[in-house]
């Protein structure tokens, strides 16, 4: 149950349209859902405005596939990080247009195409390896109805090549940077525009980085304004930000 579905069966109530025993038989298992292994959170998307995403790792593949088809019987978009192949065919065989990213480690239930979503949202990586991050930022943004641009490859070692992208950078609304290594790049394009920039420090980089301790204090001691920073590895975290930014700035235009 979202809010959009919450109204209409309110104003159906109101209309006539349906009996107030049959909208307490809709909103029996509101505001959460007990499934003995998991307790469904089925009133999120009413307080925040996106359903609750399901983290795979420590759940089986039976697990996520129920904890999944009642999510998208309730909301029509669903997103499950941090997932397996198994974990994937186990939940295609419970819901229908259910949809796997290798790349992401996402499984993600999505009720339309996002072209027609307000653009805005810019994805931006050091390098090729940061991409299973950054790729996990843009599902996530996308699932919240958003229009995200990709910018891969673009780290500090060839600068030219995120200066040759300027344009990109400055048409963007709210810019996710992910980046190992000594994760330059998010300070640098910090002082490039006048938009927020999430910084996501990766696990990539050679010993002394410390499994992405080494960009994250980097990212944190950034002298550009206006960077920001989430853990390490959480892609889903920045696009989740970045697409609550982004639609918030489309309200308001509108």
């Amino acid at each position: 149950m979202d809010k959009d579905k919450l109204i209409a069966l309110l104003q159906a109530v109101r209309d006539g349209k349906e009996s107030v025993q049959q909208a307490c038989d809709k909103l029996a298992n509101f505001p959460s859902e007990h499934l003995g292994f998991a307790t469904l959170d089925t009133h999120r998307s009413v307080r925040t405005g996106f359903p609750e995403v399901i983290f795979c790792p420590g759940k089986t593949p039976r697990q996520v596939a129920e904890i999944f088809a009642r999510l998208a019987a309730r909301h029509g978009r669903v997103l499950a990080t941090r997932a397996t192949h198994e974990q994937y065919l186990a939940v295609r065989s419970r819901t229908a247009g259910a949809s796997w990213n290798e790349v992401a480690r996402a499984i993600y239930l999505r009720p339309h195409s996002p072209d027609s979503d307000p653009p805005g949202v810019l994805v931006a990586t050091g390098g090729t390896s940061d991409i299973p991050v950054a790729e996990e930022a843009v599902i996530t943004a996308e699932l919240m109805g958003n229009r995200v641009e990709r910018l891969f490859d673009v780290g500090v070692a060839g600068l030219h090549r995120l200066l040759m992208k300027s344009e990109a950078l400055q048409r963007a609304r709210v810019i996710v940077v992910v980046a190992g290594m000594e994760g330059a790049l998010a300070s640098v394009v910090g002082g490039l525009v006048s938009v927020p920039v999430i910084a996501v420090p990766t696990s990539v980089g050679y010993g002394a980085g410390f499994d992405g301790i080494a960009p994250l204090l980097a990212m944190l001691n950034s002298c550009a304004p206006g960077v920001s920073v989430v853990n390490i590895d959480n892609g889903f975290g920045a696009g989740y930000i970045a697409g609550m930014i982004n639609r918030a700035i489309a309200a308001e235009a509108e």
